[in-house]
């Protein structure tokens, strides 16, 4: 049986996203797996939309983060695919993130990095398509600074994407951390008319 490469599975990937599947890696055996789920949670995009406290808004205006975009994409991935506890293993299994490099080299993948006094300290990554943005994964290392760095990386990722166009930005499930960021929950009916609209447009990260 020939074995999956990295290459093999941009479009495998790509086709994914498109059809509301996010890609898995199992830290275990290496494997890879397509899920779906319903409800899907969003940050809405719209105007007015976006809830932050007051400390992360001071945390933004402050300055204390040098921010920046596709910069570092495999540094960002690598520090984000590592176990975050023995319990909490990694879904970014190394075929995962040479995938995503890959996709970062062809212009689908994206970055937003963090830095304070030259180190990088937060970041996250996802994938557009269309008028679509696929929220992967973040980081943060308050040991170096880094408190709050992902979180300020993604108010300046939704700036971004409100000023370029898109119109969904999706973060896969609703929990405790992306529901602190605004996230929302919809029928996966709803989601798809949605996404479907985010596709046929033309925007540029």
């Amino acid at each position: 049986m020939k074995r999956v490469t990295a290459e093999d599975l941009l479009p495998i990937i790509l086709d994914g996203y498109r059809h509301g599947a996010f890609p898995m890696g199992d830290s275990e055996d290496g494997s890879l797996g397509f899920y779906t789920c319903d409800p899907r949670a969003v940050i809405p995009l719209e105007a007015g939309t976006l809830h932050i406290s007051d400390s992360l808004r001071r945390r933004v205006r402050s300055g204390r983060f040098r921010i920046t975009v596709d910069t570092h994409f495999r540094d960002v991935i690598d520090r984000c695919a590592r176990d975050r506890s023995a319990e909490n293993r990694t879904w970014i299994t190394p075929l995962i993130q040479k995938a995503y490099v890959l996709l970062h080299r062809e212009g689908h993948a994206h970055s937003l990095e963090a830095w304070r006094d030259g180190r990088l300290v937060g970041g996250l990554y996802g994938v557009a398509i269309g008028g679509a943005f696929f929220g992967e994964s973040m980081f943060s290392m308050p040991s170096e600074g880094g408190t709050d760095a992902s979180k300020v990386c993604f108010v300046h990722l939704v700036e971004r994407l409100r000023a370029k166009g898109f119109i969904l930005l999706d973060c896969q499930y609703a929990n405790a951390h992306t529901r602190s960021l605004g996230a929302v929950e919809m029928p996966v009916e709803s989601y798809t008319v949605r996404l479907e609209e985010a596709l046929r447009m033309t925007v540029s990260f």
